[in-house]
């Protein structure tokens, strides 16, 4: 049994993803999702020794329940595995500038957390829901908070800070901040050894592809710039987030259609993005089965996805100088064969040549390189951002 165990907990703002991981391996012993609190069809799944199974939650279920049910029911009847769990890792979406790196969380932690709320509304509340509720149920157990935003901060100030009046930077921190630090700092190590190369002397573009999705701009293991800004909002398509606009369309949509602040703040975040334009799904795997059965709002869907994506691949090349590799991740990266094609084709001034073979080879799981000998590198490399929790909350406990 290993001594490097740690429950990693991601609350979202109905559901909450865990799993117990071995933070030398990245083994998982047991993974799970409880999902839809609050309604009735509330439950929870988990994942041990191969075997599936499942329970109902009951309707008025939130996160400190489902932790409770994770403490006293899944890990009751695992007492050997439950010993061996040495910490508790939090994913934390937004740190802001206060938080440059993973953190054991204290009372100042918690407070700065709650600080940035505002930055990620829909997550910031949640995960503080799921730091008191894992204190409360493992109260022994260091707890460490991993943050989105960490990876981010090598950003140089040209990258980040918005043509605004500075003082909104300077005073209110209004500037670019970006997410899905974790993923991209997992798969670029993954990149470099996959080159055979350190990862100070690796230059990559990771594009991060699911219902949310954005694309980095790695120098030397470092984040050099970023799509998503001052929220998860900014940048990419995505699945209803409508990414990149002319700030004029929200006083448009105000003065002139007569929209409220709250309605435009949902269209923009809720009804855009593959939805908003398809009129069909949000879901990736329904935007490609509408366009392979003709479908006219899924077909444009999927070429502007590919289209914005390839234009911003493009646009980062300027920081790194030099391209080793672009890297697909993430639920619709790891598993797209077709839209990894239609961008890297949209890139054919890059020298990318795809080999169909290895590109379908390459989802479900699988990684590798997709593109032919030859030609500039592309591959596929499924994230674990779990890992990346673990192997933080380790270090820090182990120096503490």
């Amino acid at each position: 049994m290993s001594d490097k165990l740690v429950l990693v907990l991601n609350c979202g703002s109905s559901s909450l993803k865990f799993a117990i991981i071995d933070a030398q391996s990245g083994d998982e012993q047991i993974s799970g999702l409880a999902e839809c609190f609050g309604l009735e069809d509330s439950r929870i799944k988990w994942k041990f020794n191969g075997g599936k199974n499942e329970a109902k939650l009951g309707a008025f279920t939130a996160h400190r329940e489902a932790v409770e049910f994770i403490v006293d029911k899944i890990l009751a009847e695992q007492p050997q595995l439950a010993a061996q769990i040495k910490a508790i890792g939090h994913r934390i979406v937004h740190g802001g500038e206060k938080f440059t790196r993973s953190v054991i969380i204290t009372p100042e932690v918690i407070q700065g957390i709650e600080d940035c709320a505002s930055l990620a509304p829909l997550h910031n509340p949640a995960h503080l829901i799921g730091i008191r509720a894992a204190i409360a149920s493992f109260p022994a157990l260091p707890q460490v908070a991993v943050f989105d935003t960490a990876f981010h901060q090598s950003m140089p100030e040209k990258a980040y800070v918005y043509a605004l009046p500075y003082k909104l930077y300077r005073e209110h921190g209004i500037r670019r901040y970006g997410m899905h630090g974790t993923s991209h700092l997992f798969v670029s190590r993954e990149a470099a050894k996959v080159l055979g190369k350190d990862i100070k002397d690796t230059n990559v573009i990771c594009a991060h592809l699911g219902n949310g999705a954005s694309v980095t701009a790695i120098k030397g293991g470092k984040s050099v710039d970023t799509s998503m800004g001052l929220t998860p909002l900014e940048g990419l398509v995505m699945g209803t987030r409508c990414g990149d606009l002319d700030p004029s369309i929200i006083f448009h949509l105000v003065k002139q259609l007569g929209y409220t602040l709250d309605e435009v703040n949902n269209l923009l975040n809720k009804q855009s993005g593959l939805l908003g334009i398809s009129e069909l799904t949000n879901d990736c795997r329904g935007i490609e089965e509408g366009y392979e059965d003709g479908h006219k709002g899924a077909t444009l869907a999927l070429d502007i996805f590919c289209y914005r994506l390839a234009k911003y691949i493009a646009s980062y090349t300027v920081p790194l100088g030099r391209l080793d590799a672009v890297i697909f991740t993430g639920g619709i990266g790891e598993n797209s064969n077709l839209i990894r094609e239609k961008v890297l084709n949209l890139l054919e001034i890059f020298n990318f040549n795809v080999d169909d073979t290895l590109n379908k080879a390459a989802r479900f799981g699988q990684q590798g390189v997709i593109t032919k000998a030859g030609s500039t590198i592309a591959m596929v490399i499924p994230t674990n951002e779990e890992w990346v929790i673990a192997e933080d909350a380790m270090k820090l406990i182990a120096v503490k």
